[in-house]
């Protein structure tokens, strides 16, 4: 099951992501070049991220999957709230964090992409 290391070391493992907590000790907040794809309250029982999501699938995940709920505090339409209880497979969260990573990139500029090395689909 994801934990609270796991879900740090794959966000940090990725190009132009850092790790800041700007709304107090509790909340880390992961960015790439500045911009928000993932927070979570790490030391949270059971772990809780959310990640940015297409408003189609957001919908789709919080239909079919009860550990998957619209974004707390966040635009309920783009963002999701995903409960790291084991009820998911891990693979599927890791594809959850991508694609809020990934939708957060494709939006940038050509040029940081590319600086980034991203490529849309690569995966990790």
């Amino acid at each position: 099951m994801i934990d609270a290391a796991a879900l740090r070391d794959w966000c940090l493992a990725r190009p132009g992501v850092t790790e800041e907590m700007p709304f107090g000790p509790v909340t880390t907040v992961f960015k790439v070049e500045g911009k928000l794809f993932a927070l979570s309250a790490l030391d949270s029982e059971p772990l809780q991220v959310s990640l940015k999501c297409d408003p189609e699938l957001a919908a789709a995940l919080r239909r079919d999957h009860a550990a998957v709920k619209p974004g707390y505090h966040l635009n309920k339409r783009h963002w999701n709230t995903v409960v790291c209880d084991g009820s998911l497979p891990d693979p599927m969260i890791i594809d959850m964090l991508e694609d809020s990573y990934d939708l957060v990139v494709s939006a940038m500029s050509r040029e940081t992409r590319e600086r980034l090395g991203w490529a849309p689909g690569e995966g990790a």
